[in-house]
């Protein structure tokens, strides 16, 4: 029978992916004010702010690994096979473009054209925004490879492209022509990259040579040559030093001086791998580099002499981990060992807080002090096997001891200094081919057990690093290879597992043997759950064992598995034992009831596993994966049926987790509007709608006479001195005086014409032009513009006196009475309403909602518009009108107050 998926455990997010060999884009938003980089990690990209490189967006996946991604200042491009994708947003895929047979390789945003070259020799022209076909050019791949692709600056329509055979071709591609071909320098172009300086083009060969090229004058400035092979990267520095960076296919950068003319600075070993890209941040002088080693790089140019050094970054395993495990009591951070030999630890928290305690070295003096001559790689330790981590005396000593490939000594590394410890625990005496199998640090934090391939099981003090003897007769415990060692809560016994089939039990102190039990067949591993004391232990047929450690007996056994079982996991009651095989499954099994509870299918092979001591995640390693994946315990949400799993049951397939953007980020970089919750205008028809304009702007409406009143100047202004008399003269080779202009004004009329006077405003204007579509938007919004005096200024100006008719009076009345049927702006309907009929009541209240008033006809006839008002029985009726509204709007406000101190009064009294 075939089922869903996982019942207990649910995908939540993965840990420790940031890159690959894709070159990065740098991105500037200018909203936000702040840089921003893409890095493709598999089937989608994600974005970082380059100032804190803290996540701020994870797209959409597409359907295959991205190949390439390019960026222009509204959306991101990333091709996938031979598709090519439109992200806007950095999240949702906007627009798709079909036309490419072969994988696409590379993309150039050109304005509104985006260039595309895939591995064909096809290059096509798209209109971004309609996904048209614009232009398409074939080239033979035998005579013109395309394999760099450039825009030279200020050259509008053109872009200059490079081959493998070393030629390059400048093409227009609005008219489809070759405008000039470079014959190149005999070697394959695999970088350009433009200079600060116009017509100046850096080209980076397969030889290591470093060409500075005009490309206007076919003329080339300077060349260098790097002696660490092929050319991957360019980049000019763009904040005032004239530097030029290189890359190589060994993670090396060097630094060249444009000026002298010579090699300033190196940054060897900036990236275990290639380095995909690098892009000088502009105007200032930092350095973003990522590889394929996973790892996102900023360098800061502060040293003598040009150097730099590390700023920041994020960086996880470049080779899968093989081992996690959780460290602490509080489950917040995850141990890893991965195959590049790296010991990393992750934060579940934020990334802020992981931490890379490095590769562990053969002998760090020498390490640090390396001789001319002497490899890089010879220093490094092998990657490790297995490590066990305690955190009680990790402020004192070295707290993690780990087991590294085809070795015999153990390491110890410190969590809290990020550093590979100062011991090597090995034996005092032992074969040459021995290697350490299998580790664990007892509970108080102060001794290490190590088991190795012949049979030892020695015991080591982690303060000192001193050996504190071993077990079993003639210093062997087993007879085989030790599979698994283990020490119970109190330091009282200890618990060795080999490949001779036998399982036996040793005091700790004494070192002595008391019980030993049978196997069916070799265990692979063992796991102990010291709360318990349940010791589970992994065969090599397939099979689980579970051992009770108080009675010596096995407890229960389980079968299921049809591949090598990988690695276990104890729930921290210790209710489950989680385990993950090659059979590509994570099966968890409920020792009380001794059945298997959950199943679930993964696409690649699980390596690893761990339980947090919270009981909350779940993390898993993969095969061929970079990243230690997350799964959330469903039972700590809510209630989780889980019933015995037939033995015919078919499990399905989970998705693994995907990368999850931090709430603390923005989550934003789009130069379009960002998708920002909009209130509406009204939330319901029975309520009101202040408007978001300051109180002084309508507070202040009545009070207009006594502000004028009060700022009104004591004194009356005084003339100024008189200035000096000057008989001022007409420029010539004769002085002559210039004649008075004083008559000039005096022939002018001081009595203007009642043309001037009678003009209406935009607002009149607005206001007549709404009556007829009964859209009073347009003179609102001209109102809301205006301060308190020219607001009454435009009101006074509605009466015929003051240039306006009484029509406008009428439709200002309609006006407001829209306002107050809508619902919005309810305060300034009031004020409005209130100036406009000249209230001057003592008892007026202002509120922070409106102005709490009375409005009788009979005070109507006292105010100033009233008495225009009154000849006019279409506006009298008009006024009637809204003065009963306004009662009845007023009544239900005041029963929604009431009600609402009502219960407020009540919640009060309650709560004492």
């Amino acid at each position: 029978m075939s089922e869903g998926g996982s019942s207990l455990f649910s995908g939540f997010r993965v840990l420790g992916l940031y890159s690959n060999h894709v070159p990065h884009v740098l991105r500037y938003h200018r909203k936000h004010r702040e840089f921003y980089v893409v890095t493709a990690v598999g089937k989608c990209f994600h974005t970082f702010n380059v100032n804190r490189l803290g996540i701020v967006s994870v797209s959409n996946s597409l359907s295959d690994d991205i190949t390439c991604v390019a960026a222009d200042r509204m959306l991101v491009f990333a091709a996938a096979g031979s598709q090519i994708n439109a992200f806007a947003r950095n999240k949702e895929v906007v627009m798709r473009y079909h036309g490419h047979r072969q994988e696409v390789r590379l993309l150039l945003p050109l304005g509104d054209q985006l260039i595309s070259a895939d591995s064909g020799g096809d290059v096509i022209v798209w209109d971004v925004q309609g996904g048209d076909v614009y232009l398409q050019l074939h080239f033979d791949l035998a005579t013109f490879d395309l394999s760099a692709m450039m825009h030279p600056s200020t050259y509008l329509n053109k872009v200059l492209l490079g081959s493998s055979q070393g030629a390059l071709q400048l093409w227009n591609i609005k008219t489809s022509k070759l405008l000039f071909t470079f014959p190149g320098w005999s070697a394959g172009v695999t970088a350009l990259q433009q200079s600060p300086a116009v017509d100046v083009v850096g080209v980076g060969t397969v030889t290591g040579r470093i060409i500075i090229h005009n490309i206007r004058l076919d003329e080339t400035l300077m060349s260098f040559t790097q002696d660490w092979g092929p050319i991957s990267f360019l980049a000019f520095r763009t904040d005032g030093p004239p530097v030029v960076a290189s890359g190589s296919p060994q993670g090396h950068i060097a630094f060249w001086n444009l000026e002298r003319r010579q090699l300033i600075a190196q940054q060897r070993h900036a990236h275990s791998t290639a380095i995909a890209a690098a892009t000088f941040v502009h105007g200032e002088p930092l350095l973003i580099t990522n590889g394929a080693d996973n790892a996102i790089k900023v360098w800061i140019f502060d040293q003598e002499e040009g150097g730099a050094r590390l700023l920041r970054s994020r960086q996880g395993h470049s080779a899968p981990p093989t081992t996690i495990r959780h460290h602490g009591n509080d489950g917040k951070n995850i141990l890893s060992a991965g195959q590049d030999g790296t010991l990393q630890s992750f934060s579940t928290v934020h990334e802020r807080f992981n931490k890379n305690l490095g590769h562990g070295s053969i002998n760090k003096k020498k390490e640090q002090k390396k001789k001319k001559g002497l490899s890089y790689e010879e220093l490094r330790l092998p990657a490790i096997t297995g490590f066990s981590s305690a955190a009680a005396r990790q402020s004192d000593w070295d707290g993690i001891v780990a087991c590294h490939r085809g070795r015999l000594a153990a390491t110890t590394w410190n969590y809290q200094r990020c550093t590979m410890g100062a011991h090597h625990l090995q034996p005092p005496s032992c074969h040459r081919d021995t290697v350490s199998t299998a580790v664990d640090i007892t509970s108080c934090g102060n001794f290490a057990v190590i088991g190795s391939s012949c049979g030892r099981v020695d015991v080591y003090n982690l303060q000192s690093g001193l050996h504190r003897g071993c077990y079993g007769v003639d210093q062997k415990a087993h007879s085989g290879v030790v599979r698994g060692v283990a020490t119970d809560t109190l330091n009282q016994l200890t618990f060795t597992a080999g490949s001779d089939w036998l399982l036996k039990f040793w005091r700790f102190k004494s070192k002595k043997q008391e019980v030993e039990l049978k196997l069916p067949t070799a265990p692979a591993s063992m796991m102990l759950h010291r709360d318990s004391g349940m010791l589970a232990l992994a065969l090599d047929d397939f099979t689980l064992l579970v051992v009770d450690t108080e009675t010596r007996r096995v407890v229960r056994k389980f079968a299921g598995h049809h591949g090598n079982i990988n690695d276990m996991a104890f729930s921290p009651d210790g209710r489950w034992l989680v385990t993950v095989a090659m059979d590509c499954t994570i099966r968890t099994w409920d020792l009380p009831s001794g059945s298997l509870v959950d199943c679930f299918l993964v696409a690649m092979a699980p390596v690893g596993v761990s339980l947090s001591p919270t009981g909350d995640f779940l993390a898993t390693a993969h095969v061929d994966s970079l990243g230690v994946y997350l799964w959330t315990n469903k039972s700590l949400c809510g209630p989780v049926g889980l019933r015995p799993i037939p033995a015919d049951y078919q499990p399905a397939t989970e998705t693994l987790p995907g990368f999850t953007v931090d709430e603390s980020e923005q989550d934003m970089t789009s130069e379009e509007a960002d998708d920002v919750y909009q209130s509406a205008e009204q939330l319901g028809a029975e309520l009101v709608t202040l408007s978001l304009l300051p109180e002084s702007r309508w507070k202040s409406l009545l009070y207009l006479d006594n502000i004028k009143r009060r700022n009104k100047p004591a004194i009356p202004p005084v003339a100024p001195a008189a200035a000096p008399f000057f008989l001022t003269t007409v420029a010539g080779l004769t002085p002559h005086f210039t004649l008075p202009v004083a008559t000039e004004p005096e022939a002018q009329s001081k009595v203007l014409r009642w043309g001037l006077l009678s003009q209406r405003s935009e607002f009149s204007s607005a206001l007549e032009a709404s009556v007829l579509s009964q859209s009073f938007e347009c003179p609102l919004r001209l109102l809301k513009d205006c301060g308190p005096s020219a607001l009454s200024v435009e009101l006074t100006c509605l009466t015929s006196e003051g240039g306006g008719a009484s029509s406008l009076l009428l439709a200002f009345i309609q006006m407001i009475d829209s306002m107050l049927a809508s619902g919005r702006d309810f305060d300034l309907a009031h004020a409005y309403l209130a100036l406009f009929l000249k209230v001057s009541q003592s008892d007026l209240i202002f509120t922070t909602f409106c102005f709490l008033f009375q409005l009788y006809i009979d005070f109507f006839f006292f105010q100033l518009h009233l008495r225009l008002l009154s000849q006019d029985p279409v506006a009298m009726e008009a006024l009637l009108c809204l003065s009963s509204k306004l009662e009845v709007g007023w009544a239900d406000l005041r029963a929604s107050f009431d009600q609402s101190l009502c219960l407020l009064s009540y919640a009060k009294s309650a709560l004492l």
